[in-house]
């Protein structure tokens, strides 16, 4: 299992290209990209990449609205030297709140997994918790977007999320494991917790990895994404996630 870090964990301490060689001293090769960081420069964002040796398989790009904008984002993709690009969620006032709603997500989505496929690239849905929660029909919106939309329609599943939604993470694991090509290995404090959004760097959190790492295997994840949405101290999180994360898999490259 190869090991990334996601910028967004670090978004609020520029520059963000500063942060590149202190990640890859403490072991990262790979970087998951949001858009924020690399949107009005994609080649100066790979130049940076390459100069500290990193490189950005996973590329975040913007949640899906009404414009036809996935032309632009495949581009910069594939400038950054991505593999999979990835629609992280749906902002609260575009949300759909019933079934036909997220049924017309998954044909788009499929659209758009096509697309990509097409231009060489994998596309993925990240979840958070609001997919879990089920509609006023009993409906949850994820099983919906996996059962409408085409199978080129990946997961990355973020297991922290999923813990915060209030379901078991590794009956979704199970449940989805053909569509997950990456998790995130976002860790969580107890339920409730109001410091730092309830989030804690991977190993120090109440998630019991150990046990879910059969489930993690079973799935065609290929990438374990760190991510902290409200970090104290970013450095802690990157290196403690990463070292905890190494740990886990025996080495940052099991497969």
């Amino acid at each position: 299992m190869e090991i990334a870090y996601q910028l967004y964990t670090s978004r609020k301490a520029l520059p963000l290209t500063g942060q590149l060689p202190f990640l890859k001293r403490v072991g990262y090769d790979h970087i998951e990209l949001w858009p924020g960081a690399y949107q009005d420069d994609p080649r100066g964002f790979r130049r940076a990449l390459d100069d500290a040796g990193l490189d950005a398989p996973s590329v975040f790009i913007a949640d899906p609205t009404e414009a036809d904008d996935l032309p632009a984002w495949i581009e910069a993709a594939q400038v950054l030297g991505g593999r999979t690009i990835v629609r992280p969620g749906v902002m609260p006032e575009r949300r759909p709140t019933g079934a036909d709603g997220w049924k017309r997500l998954a044909e788009r989505l499929s659209k758009e997994a096509e697309i990509a496929w097409s231009a060489g690239l994998n596309f993925a849905w990240h979840n958070h918790d609001f997919e879990f929660q089920p509609l006023a029909d009993g409906a949850r919106p994820i099983d919906i977007l996996v059962e409408h939309s085409d199978p080129l329609v990946r997961l990355e599943l973020d297991c922290g999320w999923v813990f915060q939604a209030g379901s078991d993470i590794e009956t979704e694991l199970r449940r989805f494991a053909d569509r997950i090509i990456a998790i995130h290995a976002k860790d969580a404090a107890p339920l409730g917790t109001a410091e730092e959004d309830g989030w804690l760097a991977h190993g120090d959190g109440v998630i019991d990895w150990v046990a879910l790492l059969p489930a993690i295997r079973a799935t065609n994840a290929t990438l374990a994404v760190v991510e902290h949405d409200e970090p104290a101290d970013w450095e802690y999180v990157a290196r403690r996630s990463y070292e905890s994360l190494a740990q886990l898999f025996d080495g940052k490259d099991d497969r």
